[in-house]
């Protein structure tokens, strides 16, 4: 997609095909099929006149009548021998929008040739599901001058949509003739899912690599715990550790080695058979929204994340095992989890087991999960990767509830209680999601299940819930639930050295500079 700087093409408007009379003849071919109503009417009407005044003897009628073919034919060659150098640009911002938001797109014209251009119609096109076609009158445009207008787009629904092409439609002073020139040049506008800003509750991965953790390990350890090595040829001096060089009477240097990152994988349960409706308010929607929003948020927090699908897809990939690691600007992989979470759709899978292959055991630290109906077996499934992984949080999504159609039945084996309790067992924190659910209310409540509070299910109209069970969270293991009293987690806000700074509780870090993007634009002419 060319940039909005990109310098505008330049094209003659209308363009006749070349090579020849041939060429000529079928111009103006295409010049005749654009007579207006107007014209066909005046046409139509002079051959009337002309038969009659014939058959009648009346010369003077003749006259009329060959003055209404005439005129038509008339405005037809000049129009289609007009010579405009007309040129297009096109700027979108931004190129990537959540849903319900807006974008502008602002259309620019110049008029690159000699002479002024008539009246010209300017339209583009957009899918229906971000409005209205846009149309514009523009006057006539001097020579070297430019108009500029612009339109708005919304989307309720993900998705990539293409813009264009641009075309331009003119017409002569007395609205005989109308003939049509389109632009090559498309661009696409990105609807990403809406996130939700979440509370900074602490949650714990597989490692503690950064906070103030980390420096209460090296003030436990001692710096000449530190394995250093030789010096290398353009090592900072600053770095030398004094005492191993008097120990191996040779410079040394303590050696910087980067800790580990926390860890979030995110899965996303996307089988056709586990959700029940569509629209923007459907229960896959909110498990999309709801994947999007701890991505964000836990990027924000420092966490190394990836998205995982039930069919065994990672994003962003297989380097680093699969995870936006430090070697990634945070915007670009945001950028790239959200583009991947536009276009996500069901898949035609009914199992959980490719996902659960992906898993390698141990090393994916934090799991948060969002499932639809679960049968008897993917529960099993489901609470085997809990053996696979740190923490786990489950956002189960019961299609029974869910259902938008009346009389829908809810596929078979849903259960959602049972295996709930089944999921729980297995050391899961589970949450059920009612229509509609908050998720950062939910996200509190998985949190406090973690740490073994009593927390009801959200989706329990009797609000009785069950306590987490015993590995969910509610040990003194440090790595396999939350610490309540640990205030040197990344997720607490409080960063020491090498730590990540808060993204802030609104959503404005990694997530907020994905949604914005950048002005893309075109620009073209015709052929």
């Amino acid at each position: 997609m060319p940039s909005g700087g990109t310098a505008p093409g330049t094209a003659s408007a209308p363009a006749p095909a070349p090579g020849g009379p041939g060429g000529r003849e079928g111009g103006l071919r295409t010049a005749l099929s654009g007579l207006t109503t107007r014209g066909r009417a005046f046409f139509a009407a002079g051959a009337a006149a002309s038969v009659c005044a014939y058959v009648l003897g009346q010369p003077d009628l003749l006259r009329v009548g060959l003055l209404l073919i005439v005129l038509p034919l008339v405005c037809v060659i000049v129009l289609n021998r007009t010579r405009y150098q007309v040129a297009g640009t096109r700027r979108l911002t931004p190129g990537r929008v959540a849903t319900a938001s807006e974008a502008r797109v602002h259309l620019r014209v110049d008029n690159v040739s000699r002479l002024p251009t008539g009246l010209l119609m300017l339209q583009d096109h957009v899918p229906y599901v971000l409005g209205p076609r846009p149309r514009f009158v523009l006057d006539r445009v001097e020579a070297g001058g430019r108009r500029e207008v612009s339109y708005r787009v919304r989307s309720d629904l993900r998705g990539r949509y293409p813009l264009g092409p641009l075309q331009l439609r003119l017409t002569d002073p007395f609205g005989m003739c109308e003939l049509t020139r389109s632009f090559s040049s498309f661009d696409t506008l990105t609807v990403v899912p809406r996130t939700e800003p979440l509370p900074p509750v602490r949650l714990s991965g597989d490692s503690s690599g950064f906070g103030d953790g980390r420096l209460r390990s090296l003030a436990l350890a001692g710096e000449d715990d530190m394995i250093p090595r030789g010096y290398r040829h353009g090592d900072d001096l600053r770095r030398v550790h004094w005492r191993s060089t008097a120990r191996y009477g040779e410079l040394m240097v303590r050696r910087e080695e980067a800790p580990r990152r926390a860890r979030c994988t995110v899965l996303l349960d996307t089988r056709a058979g586990a959700y029940l409706g569509t629209g923007p308010d459907s229960a896959f929607e909110w498990a999309v929204s709801g994947a999007a929003s701890v991505l964000a948020h836990m990027m924000e927090r420092g966490y190394a994340v990836r998205l995982l699908t039930d069919s065994g897809a990672s994003v962003p990939g297989d380097g680093g095992e699969g995870f936006a690691g430090p070697a990634h600007e945070s915007a670009d992989s945001m950028g790239l989890l959200m583009d991947t979470l536009a276009v996500v759709d069901h898949s035609k899978g009914s199992v959980l087991s490719p996902a659960y292959d992906a898993l390698r055991g141990g090393s994916e630290g934090l799991l948060v999960a969002f499932l639809g109906d679960l049968d008897e077996e993917q529960a099993a499934v489901v609470a085997r990767m809990r053996m696979r992984s740190g923490p786990a949080v489950a956002f189960l999504l019961d299609a029974g509830t869910w259902a938008p159609v009346p009389g829908t039945a809810a596929p078979a084996g849903s259960g959602a209680g049972q295996r709930a309790g089944q999921l729980r067992e297995a050391g899961w924190s589970v949450v059920r999601v009612p229509p509609g659910g908050a998720l950062p209310a939910l996200w509190r409540q998985a949190a406090e299940a973690g740490q073994g509070a009593y927390a009801p299910d959200a989706g329990d109209p009797g609000g009785a819930g069950e306590r987490a069970a015993p590995g969910a969270g509610g040990g003194n293991d440090r790595r396999e639930g939350w610490a309540a009293g640990d205030r040197s987690h990344p997720d607490d806000g409080n960063t020491g050295e090498g730590g990540p700074q808060d993204g802030g509780r609104d959503g404005s870090g990694a997530a907020g500079r994905a949604a914005t993007g950048g002005p893309t634009g075109f620009s073209g002419g015709w052929s």
